[in-house]
């Protein structure tokens, strides 16, 4: 990879950063050549600063850091693309991302994020907080439920029955996989090394 800072006057290439797992865009900045090899070695965002004049790493002061998970360049080798995992809110307003909550748009990653809130944080209203009350014999015993309807729903053709039993197969598999200990993310990890093979 080699990003030719030498088309820009002022040496600073435009760097996308994205969220590594749910692809929302989190924030514009730019790097020089010293920005981007820091970066590389240590694994966290690091810009530079036009305001400040000099390398900043994003979370140098609120721990926020924007952990690297890969880079891509563009096909002009003149813009970045980083896949990062925020370590909190990107935007100094307290937002994930400095584009607003309009660039919040569902995904199983956010899901992930509510299911892991109410089994840190349970409530008696909350389904999903009592599924975990009920431990893990319960949970494992939903997503069996709900496998076996999802395959009757299959056999029909009501596309709106099939598609929620989906969703709640989809739901409780969430769960089973926090109350084991594991993210979607290490399930798409073994995906993807069987993928590559």
């Amino acid at each position: 990879m080699s990003p030719d800072f030498s088309k820009y006057a002022d040496g600073l290439m435009p760097v996308i950063v994205q969220d590594a797992a749910s692809l929302e865009v989190l924030m514009l900045g730019f790097m020089n050549e010293a920005a981007f090899v820091k970066t590389k070695e240590e694994g966290k965002v690091t810009f530079y600063s036009r305001s400040k004049q000099r390398l900043w790493t994003k979370g140098e002061t609120s721990n926020n850091f924007l952990i690297v998970k890969d880079i891509l360049l563009d096909c002009d080798q003149d813009t970045l693309l980083i896949k990062a995992e925020p370590q909190g809110p990107t935007c100094h307003t307290g937002d994930i991302s400095c584009f607003g909550k309009d660039n919040d748009s569902f995904s199983l990653q956010q899901l992930e994020k509510v299911i892991i809130d109410r089994k840190n944080n349970p409530s008696e209203k909350s389904y999903t907080a009592s599924l975990f009350a009920k431990g893990i014999n319960k949970i494992a015993q939903k997503v069996g439920e709900e496998a076996v309807e999802i395959v009757i729903e299959s056999k029909d053709n009501n596309d709106e029955l099939f598609l929620g039993e989906a969703a709640d197969l989809m739901f409780h598999y969430l769960v089973l996989l926090q109350a084991k200990g594991f993210s979607l993310a290490d399930v798409v990890k073994v995906l993807e090394g069987r993928h590559k093979k």
